[in-house]
């Protein structure tokens, strides 16, 4: 299954005289399949046009498949309409977009509460917010493991909560969170929910309605899509309640000099030219994961993810960073000696691609005592072979350190 899988990703297969790309950084970006690929060439090439209120064919054309992409988003991720979905530039715009438009419902004495496992962009647009309006940033610790710690979570967690945000999936150490758990505490506290999916919606069956959460935001291109686009789903009694973030054109119904008024949902939240091939990508690769058996290649990487642990942990040399309860995709760890970069850079060495660093979660490697890890993160693409490859390139950096 794999090695037909591997097949439409161009990227993965170098010319006769090279070996596959080893690629375990998936968790940075995904590579991407033909058919997105296919799906970009032929939106220059034959629609290229700025979408709505055209009245010429290719503007039309355009519009329609940059329109069905969203809807068949929404179907993916269990939206209620096409319309509770917002395309942004990605993850970080989409929680910049709900951290600002709440500006004027956040004041002094409120309280932000997120997790020290958190990537930056679901941290800093929080700091931003909270210097703007006199409101506090909480965040609840995690365990030795890697996991949430749930008693500080509740302890946390109070009246004067105004927002709860954090990741569906850590980027670092692969932690799945108990969303739906998280959710329901925070709605029964009265405060709103973002949940940051971009390590999830690869991997994971996501379902908005059932998770119960008020914003849900992800990255294309960690979805097999193009960079550069992603998503932004929000309830639309909520969406409707906040004010644009952004002005210009598409996004207004009437513009006099002295004031103006804005369109309805989703078009008063993406103001400007929108990015409709990457939107027009994003829907191909969402149609590429649907015709693929993705509960058997999650239990595929499951596997390849746990025997990846179990490699590692008898490795002399090699600690495991992070044991969390639920694990997707990541397995990070470090090397007696040697820092992860220095690693990383023997890895790639030898043609296996991985990520090292501190991942853009700086508090979470503080908070074990770390400079950062190096990452494997594995894919629907990754096989055996895959696997052998890092081992045996990680066997062989140590003799080097």
């Amino acid at each position: 299954m794999t090695l037909s899988i591997r097949q439409d990703f161009p990227i993965l297969t170098r010319g006769p005289d090279e070996a596959p790309l080893v690629y375990l950084d998936s968790a940075a970006t995904t590579q991407k399949p033909r058919c997105v690929i296919q799906a970009l060439v032929d939106y220059y090439e034959q629609d290229n046009a700025n979408v709505h209120r055209a009245a010429h064919a290719l503007a039309e054309r355009a519009t329609q498949q940059f329109e069905a992409a969203r809807a068949r988003i929404a179907a993916f991720i269990g939206a209620a309409e096409p319309a509770e979905v917002i395309f942004t530039r990605g993850t970080t715009e989409s929680i910049n977009l709900v951290a600002n438009a709440l500006s004027d419902r956040i004041g002094a004495g409120d309280e932000i509460l997120i997790t020290v496992l958190e990537h930056h962009a679901n941290i800093v647009p929080w700091q931003m917010l909270c210097q703007r309006t006199g409101a506090r940033l909480v965040a609840c610790d995690v365990t030795d493991q890697g996991d949430i710690d749930l008693e500080d979570f509740h302890r946390r967690l109070g009246p004067r909560t105004a927002m709860v945000a954090f990741g569906h999936v850590s980027n670092a150490l692969g932690t799945i969170n108990p969303v739906a758990d998280l959710v329901r505490a925070a709605r029964d506290a009265g405060a709103l929910t973002l949940v940051d999916g971009a390590q999830a919606v690869a991997h994971l069956p996501v379902d908005v309605q059932a998770l119960g959460c008020d914003f849900y935001a992800f990255s294309g291109h960690k979805l097999f899509g193009p960079m550069g686009i992603g998503v932004l789903y929000g309830r639309r009694a909520l969406l409707e309640s906040l004010p644009p973030w952004q002005g210009g054109g598409e996004m207004i119904e009437r513009v006099t000099i002295e004031s103006s008024t804005y369109q309805g949902l989703p078009y008063r939240f993406e103001a400007g030219t929108p990015n409709v091939a990457g939107a027009i990508g994003l829907g191909a690769a969402v149609d590429y994961l649907q015709n693929l058996p993705r509960e058997a290649l999650l239990r595929q990487e499951d596997d390849l993810v746990r025997r990846a642990v179990s490699h590692l942990r008898q490795m002399p040399g090699v600690r495991l960073i992070g044991e969390p309860g639920q694990r997707l995709s990541v397995v990070s760890f470090l090397v007696d000696g040697a820092h992860p970069n220095d690693v990383g850079t023997l890895l790639d060495q030898q043609g296996v691609a991985v990520r090292s660093g501190h991942h853009c979660a700086m508090p979470l490697m503080q908070r074990l005592g770390i400079p950062g890890t190096v990452r494997a993160a594995f894919s629907l693409y990754n096989d055996d072979a895959d696997l052998e490859a890092l081992l045996q390139a990680l066997d062989k950096a140590r003799s080097f350190l």
